[in-house]
């Protein structure tokens, strides 16, 4: 792996990014992270966040970027494009069920008590597929984007064949045995 390269694990909320950073940290690549939000019922085995991600689209200050070459770090899908255009970026973008990604998304706002009614899903279905089909669009643009997008059902279902893909995509060293090992079936819960 280039060790000049940032790389980015992406997607909607609840597309299994969580998931592929504990794949990649078993595979040894560090992951950034701060570990303030701690693992919960949602995600019993970490959300591996940096909460100055979060601040990507309101902030200037993106010098913290560099802190992420030779290393992963998690970024939803709608803050991509407020990144710096200096770096590099080697994205895996996670694609989920749109179904599961509702149904998880909807489990989670329940746990913690918010309100879940505000928009049908059949809305937020069509806001989130036209936001994927921008978005898609516009890293297919980018010189300095390199992107895999990785099919979540299919990595849960056959998770060797997968992460030979991942592996070459990010240079080819990666520990492949490791990774597919992480891959913990029993935490798909929301299926379609």
């Amino acid at each position: 792996m280039n060790q000049e390269t940032v790389t980015i694990v992406s997607g909607l909320p609840r597309s299994g990014t969580s998931m592929m950073m504990k794949m990649l940290e078993a595979g040894g690549i560090a992951p950034l992270v701060d570990n303030i939000r701690t693992a919960d019922e949602d995600n019993p085995k970490g959300y591996y966040e940096l909460e100055k991600v979060k601040q990507l689209d309101k902030s200037d200050d993106k010098a913290w970027i560099a802190e992420a070459q030779g290393k992963v770090v998690k970024i939803i899908s709608q803050l991509l494009k407020d990144l710096p255009n200096n770096q590099t970026y080697k994205i895996l973008f996670m694609r989920r069920k749109m179904g599961e990604i509702l149904a998880s998304q909807k489990q989670m706002l329940v746990r913690r008590g918010q309100a879940t009614d505000n928009i049908s899903d059949e809305e937020l279905s069509q806001l989130f597929a036209k936001h994927l089909e921008q978005l898609e669009s516009w890293l297919a643009s980018q010189p300095n984007f390199d992107v895999l997008y990785v099919p979540y059902n299919d990595v849960l279902a056959e998770p060797a064949k997968h992460v030979g893909e991942i592996n070459s995509f990010l240079g080819g060293t990666l520990d492949t045995d490791a990774m597919a090992g992480v891959v913990d079936k029993s935490l798909h819960r929301q299926r379609t």
